[in-house]
């Protein structure tokens, strides 16, 4: 991929930040369940720090026509796997996820699924080292994500067998 090809891809990376950030905040604002409101918030959390480094990656990019050296090219890790298992102790009594809930979550696991090919293919078209590196964390990042959204996902479709795996309870009845 020549690197106006990548610049393009961030310009589609940078909308879709942003896009993605308004949708989980909606969700987040929507959603009467604490689990949900919690995950959801903090992946706008996360999808707004990605959109802010993208967007000074951006900008030095089209200046300079070439990979920045004076980005600081490092993101948070995100916490958001720790959420659902914290939120779920937390909540025992809360009010249980709906059909929008479900829904919500299985939209925002294709957004990361499809977060975490585009990065994956920035940095396998990238020759720079910085560049390669940063777009493997931002797609490490999706993927966890993703992953999370799927533990979600389990939770509200099956409860009682989510808790089952997360808390590895013998069945023998011991």
């Amino acid at each position: 991929m020549k690197a106006n090809e990548r610049l393009n891809a961030l310009e589609v990376a940078l909308n879709n930040e942003m896009n993605e950030r308004q949708f989980y905040l909606n969700n987040a604002e929507r959603t009467r369940n604490p689990v949900g409101k919690a995950m959801f918030a903090r992946i706008a959390d996360d999808e707004l720090e990605h959109y802010e480094m993208l967007k000074k990656l951006h900008a030095e990019w089209t200046a300079n026509g070439k990979w920045p050296d004076t980005v600081p090219l490092t993101v948070n890790k995100t916490s958001v796997k720790t959420i659902l298992q914290r939120m779920v102790d937390e909540s025992k009594d809360a009010p249980a996820s709906d059909s929008d809930d479900l829904a919500a979550v299985q939209a925002a696991a294709q957004f990361e699924s499809k977060g975490v090919d585009l990065y994956r293919e920035l940095a396998e078209a990238s020759t720079d080292k910085k560049e390669k590196e940063f777009f493997m964390l931002l797609s490490g990042i999706e993927r966890e994500h993703f992953l999370s959204l799927k533990d979600m996902e389990e939770f509200i479709r099956n409860p009682s067998a989510w808790y089952t795996a997360k808390e590895r309870h013998g069945m023998d009845g011991a």
